[in-house]
């Protein structure tokens, strides 16, 4: 079943907040740094320095995944290699993911699931495709929509353009 079957609603909401997002760029209300200001009631928290999410930022001008994805073929083999023990991982459910901000680098899900940041991993429930991950917490329900890294993205071959189901489990 195809994740727009599920939720048929998530077009037109996708719609009105690309549409707002796109307003406030126009008038200036983003941050111009590139950096994501903290959702409101959200706890800041000092930057992942994981080498997962240790990747510099992309070029102003970039345009393309490729570009844009300025992680390392060593990060993506580390990001890709499951834990060596799944005894230290806990299931932390299932969550549908979209495409987070690709001028954040790194492999990273923010996601409602966590109230702390942590080390994790996500698997794109369609494939079976797994991706380490540093998981960061983001305001709303445990219900609520997640947000996925581009280069994590790539690593599970999910779609840029689609809503992803995904499990999340912290630890490895």
């Amino acid at each position: 079943m195809r994740i727009i079957d599920k939720y048929p609603f998530l077009p037109m909401g996708l719609t009105v907040a690309a549409m707002g997002l796109s307003a406030c760029a126009q008038l200036g209300i983003v941050r111009p740094d590139s950096a994501p200001a903290a959702p409101l009631g959200a706890a800041t928290t000092a930057p992942p320095t994981s080498v997962l999410t240790s990747a510099l930022p992309p070029p102003a001008a970039a345009k393309t995944q490729e570009a844009l994805d300025t992680t390392t073929a060593a990060q993506r083999a580390e990001a890709a290699t499951p834990a060596s023990s799944p005894a230290g991982t806990k299931s932390l459910g299932t969550t549908i993911a979209s495409l987070g901000s690709p001028t954040e680098p790194g492999f990273w899900l923010k996601t409602p699931l966590v109230t702390a940041e942590a080390a994790g991993r996500v698997k794109n429930t369609a494939n079976g495709k797994s991706s380490a991950v540093t998981l960061i917490p983001l305001a709303g329900p445990a219900t609520g929509g997640s947000q996925l890294s581009l280069p994590a993205m790539r690593l599970i071959e999910a779609s840029l353009t689609d809503l992803t189901e995904l499990e999340v489990t912290s630890g490895g």
